[in-house]
């Protein structure tokens, strides 16, 4: 009989086949639990992490996700390597953020690139103008059935640089607003259907956080002051009232230093005239604050709708309100790009495209993490329509702003984090809206005065 021991080493390695382990990960754990380098490599290499016997094609597929996102990505290319046992995936997740785009860049320029990754669609661009992606065929994209008319025009649309597709959407995560049921009920703010009564314009909002604060004895709205949330709060408000912050090619700083400081300077109200949000708050106090049922909103990304779920905490979720002249939200999506290959196996090719039809198509599972599909035929679909609330801010995804274009934008990207810094000044009461707006003017010059190579 096996030891517990090889039974062990005998499960990582299955992993390592199924592309739910990297190789790394695998000479981690195993030098943790004290077998040596070399018989690890030589268990690795016995059990056979290549290509497994029977497959016609052998695809790897580097992706970013963590947590909630992970597991159904993972329950989603289970049911992928469960119908279509000739093609083997092997999956690797890296660290979210600059490490991974880092990663996936010199992967591209050092002719190590997987055959299949995730990239943000604001990150999207920079890497195809570096020379780093290969474009999508259409004509091959359709024999799998992704053609245009499966996607919204806009994000169709986002999805392209200088003529040529470079992108396939997977979803749009914008901005919402959650709202703690029973609180907003005790505030008066629901109707007789015991939804969200529509809020539009500042003060028809202010007054309505002044009325959650009372209700919930701490905060009318929470959301992370110390982190890069300042920007996806301020971009949606400066947004709605017209503003461009760069250049569609990204070169530009085009602030509108008027317009930027009567956005913050709402904002400021709220968390150091009025006090109805929170100061001095990081991402997990501002779940933790909502969840406890001390805040009457939240606002943040939808990804944390199973969190609440999981909780039990009476919420639903709306989009987040019109607050300026006219309707937008800031987002990003998740895209399936085709990093840079010297040499493309056809073979390998077709089986990447086939690969990501399939996600598109079960993106159904994806949508439950919070996520508005971008593939039509499931955000149109019955099932999503009565998938609660996931499917209530679904019309936000026609309405959205992505971040500018900028070398150093994007999801997790300077422009997030320097924004973030300059803008908690005000919000924490530390200095005047027009000085956080000078600081994010000079940074963001700052780093548009760096020359890159491309």
């Amino acid at each position: 009989m096996k030891s517990e021991l090889q039974e062990f080493l005998d499960e990582l390695a299955g992993k390592v086949r199924s592309g739910r382990m990297t190789r790394r990960t695998f000479m981690e754990k195993t030098v943790a639990i004290g077998v040596s380098s070399t018989a690890a490599l030589a268990l690795l290499d016995a059990c056979g992490s290549s290509t497994p016997s029977g497959t016609s094609a052998n695809i790897v597929f580097w992706n970013l996700f963590g947590g909630g996102d992970g597991a159904r990505m993972i329950q989603m290319e289970d049911a992928f390597r469960a119908a279509n046992p000739h093609i083997g995936l092997q999956s690797v997740t890296l660290t979210w953020g600059d490490p991974y785009y880092t990663k996936l860049s010199m992967a591209a320029a050092g002719g190590r690139s997987p055959d299949v990754a995730i990239s943000h669609m604001t990150r999207m661009i920079v890497l195809a103008e570096q020379n780093l992606l290969d474009p999508f065929d259409l004509n091959e994209l359709a024999k799998v059935g992704i053609t245009e008319d499966k996607f919204l025009p806009s994000l169709w649309q986002k999805a392209q640089y200088k003529g040529k597709l470079y992108a396939i959407p997977l979803d749009t995560h914008p901005f919402v607003m959650y709202y703690n049921t029973n609180l907003s009920k005790k505030a008066g703010l629901l109707d007789a259907n015991n939804n969200l009564k529509p809020i539009q314009g500042p003060d028809a909002l202010l007054s309505a956080l002044k009325s959650l604060k009372q209700a919930s004895g701490s905060y009318g709205t929470v959301f992370e002051v110390q982190g890069v949330t300042p920007w996806r709060l301020f971009y949606t408000l400066y947004s709605q009232m017209g503003g461009q912050v760069f250049s569609q090619d990204g070169k530009e700083f085009l602030l509108d230093d008027a317009k930027a400081e009567q956005v913050l300077s709402f904002m400021t109200d709220l968390t150091v005239t009025s006090k109805v949000a929170a100061q001095n708050i990081d991402y997990a106090g501002s779940v933790a604050l909502f969840g406890s049922g001390k805040s009457g909103f939240l606002w943040n990304g939808e990804w944390e709708v199973t969190t609440f779920q999981t909780q039990k905490t009476p919420f639903s979720m709306v989009p987040f309100p019109q607050v300026y002249s006219q309707y937008r939200a800031q987002a990003d999506s998740h895209t399936f790009v085709l990093p840079r290959q010297s040499s493309v196996d056809p073979v390998s090719r077709a089986a990447v495209l086939q690969y990501i039809s399939f996600m598109l198509k079960d993106s159904y599972t994806w949508a439950q993490g919070g996520h508005v599909p971008a593939y039509l035929p499931i955000t149109e679909s019955a099932s999503y329509k009565s998938l609660k609330p996931q499917s209530n801010y679904a019309s936000v995804a026609s309405n959205i702003v992505i971040d500018p274009a900028a070398w150093f934008s994007g999801s997790g990207s300077r422009l997030e984090i320097e924004a973030g810094t300059a803008f908690q000044v005000a919000l924490n009461g530390q200095g005047t809206p027009a000085r956080s707006v000078r600081q994010f003017r000079t940074a963001m010059e700052n780093l548009l005065a760096i020359k890159l190579p491309f």
